[in-house]
């Protein structure tokens, strides 16, 4: 017979963990690049990471207010450019 070891319970804490410091690294990388695609992700991540019940709940709402950030420039600049995109 072939027995396979539980699943501990910590690893959706450490899988939550680290999609709040994703978040946020992404959400700060997006104020420069990509804003258009890395807010949208930092959104989902810090979502998901609140909503599995992460032990980095600062850290997950930095990501969140982060990636609302990406899309308020975004939207800034294309207000300004009349353009999707924007540039220096």
């Amino acid at each position: 017979m072939h027995f396979t070891a539980p699943a501990r319970r910590s690893t959706g804490w450490r899988d939550a963990d680290g999609m709040a410091v994703a978040s946020f690294v992404l959400g700060l990388l997006g104020l420069l690049v990509l804003n258009v695609v890395l807010g949208p992700v930092a959104i989902v991540l810090a979502s998901a990471a609140l909503w599995r019940g992460t032990a980095r709940r600062g850290r997950a709402f930095l990501g969140l207010g982060l990636g609302v950030a990406d899309l308020l420039v975004l939207i800034a600049f294309m207000q300004a450019d009349q353009t999707l995109s924007w540039s220096f």
